[in-house]
């Protein structure tokens, strides 16, 4: 099974607002880049859905080390987050709608096709693929936001 890095970020303006997600995936020394925009998100959407396109990019089943500078993202799978909002009709602790349910579905479903472990990097610090895929997210942004 091919071992695959995928390193994520979101980015949002104002959020709700301008946001971007990116990703990085690397792979045998190949790197595959990239980012994408939307128009009015959060910056939780967009650290969720860098993650899905990271994953989605995958042809056949790998080992992936998701690396994240979102706590929601990796408490998410971490802290059994995910487990508990499904056994709770997608309620969470609060006894409220689980926001982003559609997301988190769809990542569900990607997870199980790979074999995924996630790891938390401190944003905005000494990770150079970190800081990468951020760079890749605001741009999105202010790309867009300047049209």
């Amino acid at each position: 099974m091919k071992e695959v890095l995928l390193y994520t970020d979101g980015a949002c303006s104002y959020n709700p607002g301008p946001g971007g997600w990116a990703y990085i995936l690397m792979c045998e020394g190949k790197t595959v880049k990239d980012s994408g925009f939307f128009e009015n998100t959060t910056n939780n959407r967009m650290e969720i859905l860098a993650v899905i396109e990271g994953l989605k990019r995958l042809k056949y089943k790998c080992s992936v080390t998701v690396f994240t500078d979102s706590a929601y993202v990796f408490n998410a799978f971490t802290q059994n987050w995910i487990n508990s909002w499904q056994a709770n009709n997608w309620k969470n602790s609060s006894k409220k709608e689980v926001l982003n349910k559609d997301l988190w579905q769809e990542l569900i479903e990607l997870t199980l096709k790979h074999e995924v472990k996630f790891e938390k990097v401190k944003g905005h610090s000494d990770n150079i693929y970190n800081n990468e895929c951020d760079k890749m997210a605001t741009n999105e942004i202010k790309e867009h936001v300047k049209k």
